[in-house]
């Protein structure tokens, strides 16, 4: 009897990642020829404003398994993941960011970690490869996150995950912003879906800026966990002590 292979959904959330993601994409399709016979890619372009969005047509044009969503304004890496997972359409779904400092390589890696039982194969960076200021950043927000979300994940910022669609099936996100990231795993354990971890990749950003590493940009950050830790913490324990009315307990 042929050993039937999962079929695959990749997705690369892109911004301004123009000198960046034609070469993830190329890569990309290397490596699912070696795993399935079944997959798509699809590149979400939240609002470029470099030349993003021509490559991306063009790469469209060139590979019939390339598909693009072009968002006219920028929705934030939040939105640009919401729109990636709604627009999946296989059993699994990978997906990693389109500035290259991950190797979408080390998809094949983590393709032999998804086994029966497991729903989420999660990277963890081996080496972080980032300035002296956004290694310390990076720490310091993890160490915060770890603590105040209860975390089980080594490194819940690091965006190179594996995992099956029927996640969402139980799963919704809400966010627009960063702290997804946080919102998707904190509410995959809460659903006790099995995760595994693989240490992978981490290079130096070969092109653009990173939009996370801004004052500005981490002041709302921590005013959005806040709001999330509220809604994912603080709520499911006054749900868990509430008085039995007969209702069921979300």
């Amino acid at each position: 009897m042929k050993n039937v292979r999962p079929s695959i959904s990749a997705f690369f959330p892109a911004y301004n990642d123009a000198g960046t993601i034609a070469s993830m994409v190329i890569a990309a399709m290397n490596v699912l020829e070696q795993l399935t016979d079944d997959y798509e890619i699809i590149v979400i372009n939240d609002g470029s404003s470099d030349y993003t969005p021509e490559i991306l047509d063009r790469l469209a044009a060139d590979y019939d398994h390339v598909r693009i969503i072009h968002h006219p304004q920028n929705r934030g890496y939040g939105g640009a993941l919401r729109s990636g997972f709604a627009a999946a359409t296989k059993d699994l779904i990978f997906y990693t960011d389109g500035d290259a400092q991950y190797d979408v390589h080390d998809l094949l890696r983590l393709y032999p970690l998804m086994k029966e039982g497991i729903d989420l194969v999660q990277g963890y960076k081996r080496d972080r490869n980032d300035g002296l200021l956004r290694h310390v950043i990076g720490r310091l927000y993890h160490f915060a996150v770890k603590q105040m979300f209860a975390l089980s994940v080594r490194d819940v910022d690091c965006d190179f995950r594996l995992m099956r669609r029927r996640i969402f099936e139980k799963v919704e996100l809400t966010h627009d912003s960063g702290v997804i990231c946080v919102e998707m795993v904190k509410k995959i354990e809460i659903n006790n879906f099995h995760i595994v971890e693989l240490d992978v990749s981490h290079f130096p950003r070969p092109y653009g800026r990173s939009q996370f590493f801004r004052w500005r940009h981490i002041f709302n950050t921590a005013k959005e966990l806040s709001t999330l830790w509220q809604e994912l913490m603080l709520a499911r324990h006054f749900t868990a002590y509430a008085p039995n009315n007969n209702l069921p307990l979300k």
